[in-house]
């Protein structure tokens, strides 16, 4: 059983408690975004029953009529298992979400993942015609390189600033540059891309910052916020502006080594939480 705090974070330990979850954001004019919690499989078995549970997921959210997609983590799916694992069973939940017409998010993960997660993205996009997102991460000095190459695919792209304590050589670890790297490739997006941008940002001043170039370039765009974590501005911004708001929201029974790994990946993010909990 969830405890009180985790429950706050976490849709449930079952697909039907998180297709109920949804259910009530969607009420109240928020989508969902739903991952079943697990990563780093070093095993098949695990990683092909995680793929198996995401294919019924996408049936039973096309079979009820919930305004929600999926987003899967890579190393869940067999990544560190070993690449041909991770595309055919990346290409077996694609192909019974667009058969049953939802959308299906790739996470995006450390910087060693990047390029085989660009790939698979770039292939799924072309061959559903857009049917498939990736997220990619500020912090990473090559992300404005990685949006050029986004720009002319099919699909959304999710940007967010990055929760992975990444090597300085590679990566911005200053909060100011990071969030002035945000701002640049926001910028370069809502001017580039013609299928939609998605703000992954819980910063107000980067959510006024989409809005604003929303208004000087009309790309459509919608903001995406993790459950539990600025619930009441989620609900205000989807009320009150035109803008689509979806709320990330992991289920599963895996909820402890959720939590453990998001604190120790690095201090922020448990004062993040701690202040989510605290009422922001």
């Amino acid at each position: 059983m969830i405890p009180p705090i985790a429950n706050d974070f976490v849709a449930g330990e079952t697909p039907e408690a998180a297709l109920a979850h949804v259910d009530e954001i969607n009420a109240r004019g928020v989508a969902g975004i739903l991952n079943l919690l697990g990563e780093h499989y070093d095993e098949r078995p695990p990683a092909d029953a995680d793929a198996d549970a995401y294919v019924a997921l996408v049936e039973a959210i096309a079979d009820r009529g919930t305004d929600a997609c999926v987003s899967v983590k890579p190393s869940q799916i067999g990544l560190d298992v070993g690449d041909a694992v991770f595309e055919e069973n990346l290409a077996r939940i694609v192909a019974a979400a667009d058969a049953a017409g939802v959308f299906v998010w790739i996470d995006m993960e450390d910087h060693e993942t990047t390029d085989v997660t660009l790939d698979a993205f770039e292939r799924h996009a072309r061959e559903t015609d857009g049917g498939v997102g990736v997220c990619v991460q500020a912090n990473l000095k090559r992300t404005r390189e990685d949006l050029d190459r986004l720009a002319e695919l099919p699909g959304k792209v999710r940007l967010v600033k990055g929760a992975y304590d990444e090597p300085g050589e590679i990566a911005y670890r200053e909060k100011r540059r990071v969030d002035e790297a945000y701002r640049e490739d926001l910028a370069f997006m809502f001017e580039a891309f013609d299928d939609g941008v998605a703000v992954g940002s819980h910063d107000p001043a980067m959510i006024e910052h989409a809005r604003e170039l929303h208004a000087e370039f009309g790309t459509p765009y919608e903001v995406q916020m993790l459950m539990g974590v600025r619930e009441s501005a989620q609900f205000d911004l989807a009320a009150n502006e035109d803008v689509t708001v979806y709320q990330y929201a992991p289920y599963g029974d895996k909820w402890f080594s959720y939590f453990y790994r998001r604190i120790r990946e690095r201090k922020s993010n448990a004062l993040f939480a701690l202040r989510a909990i605290l009422g922001n």
